[in-house]
């Protein structure tokens, strides 16, 4: 198949700009790309049928979006890949990559295989699932890596279940750092973290709500650069959200360690005051933090030294949401709102889209070994086209989730999917 995208700007996050131009698609990758907005390209080549006019909007590289949970198995009521799959496409990511927090686990390759075979069936996006590191999640042995990677696990992690025997996550990241494997950890001191609802504080104590201190995450991420240096292992901390986390971060790159980290959508729009009365959706893990933190970490995703931004889409039912604060589950879905809620540090001035798009789909793509999240000649064709402006109002009952607990439900937002393609098909056209 042959298309050929005009009049579109063009968001580039490896050249860092915006710039008029058009795309040629053939064969699922990017034949070439072009920098005006209508090149002279003959109707014999590309047909009037595939020449699509952009309209102005942008066009941009598809998100990779790294620590989705899909519920399968074990609760396909919350999520499944279907549903997972078109909500992905809704939000302009065409790369999602899976959690293994399942049940089970997703901790042999029996399971992995189960989970790959159902992705690829249902789902119009690419999915590539993580494996746990320790059986069950349980952090006392760890997986047959070697044989989890053979079977298509793209990275190992325990999610929000930090391993507490420093010997046995030691053993575990030398094993990796063997076989190239990439470590996921969940930067949190277990002990200080558990069964907290909310960041330590004034407002935590106002609220009558179970506190963590931010320095649980530091301590959490001490312990697991200490380790990397140690072992040598490749190793990503999933989500950075605090100020007194990032000297250490920032010392580990400097020291040349193999250390990246992300950020979640949620901790870069949102702070603890978002709670308000006691709202569960916006309940999530680690808990939303000061204002302070929360512009440090976007602040820290301009720089580079915050390198990747997630969804981190966690679906949860009604009955796990409407409980009281304390009681209800964390998490919340952000699939489908990821890009629109975004557009809020680029309408604030507090982010460009180069540098956004840097985060959501170039450095994860890096990250991974991808060849995707660029444009240039050759790559998978795996885009999304989106208008910047476009005012709406999110209605959680509209998202193709099952799950509908967003903390955007009724926000009045700027920024719209127009389409998605994946492998130079569309798979997403907005009506």
């Amino acid at each position: 198949m042959t298309l050929l995208i005009t009049n579109a700007r063009l968001v580039d996050p490896e050249a860092g700009e915006v710039r008029d131009g058009a795309v040629l698609i053939r064969n699922g990758v990017l034949a070439e790309i072009f920098d005006t907005p209508a090149p002279e390209v003959s109707f014999d080549a590309v047909p009037s049928d595939n020449r699509r006019d952009a309209g102005g909007k942008c066009l941009a590289p598809g998100i990779v979006d790294i620590g989705v949970k899909i519920c399968e198995p074990g609760e396909r009521h919350k999520e499944s890949y279907g549903s997972a799959g078109q909500a992905a496409a809704a939000g302009g990511v065409t790369t999602i990559v899976t959690r293994p927090d399942t049940t089970p686990a997703i901790d042999t390759p029996e399971t992995l295989e189960f989970v790959r075979r159902r992705a690829n069936e249902a789902a119009p996006v690419h999915v590539l699932p993580m494996a746990a590191l320790t059986k069950g999640r349980e952090g006392r042995e760890m997986t047959e890596i070697g044989f989890l990677m053979d079977a298509g696990a793209v990275a190992f992690t325990d999610c929000d279940r930090v391993v507490r025997d420093t010997k046995v996550l030691s053993r575990a990241m030398t094993y990796a750092r063997a076989l190239g494997a990439l470590v996921v950890g969940h930067p949190q001191e277990p002990t200080l973290s558990a069964g907290a609802a909310t960041t330590s504080g004034k407002f935590a104590s106002l609220r009558g709500l179970p506190g963590v201190s931010p320095m649980a995450e530091r301590m959490g991420l001490d312990r697991d650069i200490a380790l990397v240096e140690m072992t040598g292992v490749r190793y990503h901390a999933d989500q950075i959200t605090t100020t007194r986390a990032l000297p250490a971060l920032e010392r580990a790159k400097r020291n040349g360690f193999d250390v990246t980290a992300g950020v979640s959508m949620h901790h870069l729009t949102l702070n603890e005051f978002d709670v308000a009365d006691y709202r569960t959706f916006f309940k999530v893990k680690p808990p939303l933090r000061a204002e302070d933190d929360r512009q440090a970490v976007v602040e820290a995703v301009k720089s580079g030294l915050i390198d990747v931004i997630g969804s981190f889409h966690t679906p949860q039912d009604e009955e796990s949401k409407r409980l009281p604060f304390e009681e209800a589950a964390s998490g919340a879905v952000g699939l489908e709102t990821m890009l629109p809620v975004l557009m809020r540090l680029y309408h604030s001035g507090d982010i460009e889209l180069p540098t956004l798009f840097r985060a959501l789909s170039l450095n994860p793509a890096k990250r991974l070994g991808l060849d995707c999240g660029r444009l240039t000649k050759g790559a998978p064709a795996d885009l999304v086209l989106f208008d910047p402006d476009k005012p709406i109002i999110l209605d959680r009952f509209k998202l193709k989730s099952k799950s509908k607990n967003t903390p955007f439900d009724g926000a009045r937002l700027q920024g719209k999917v127009l389409e998605t393609f994946v492998s130079g098909t569309s798979v997403y056209r907005s009506t």
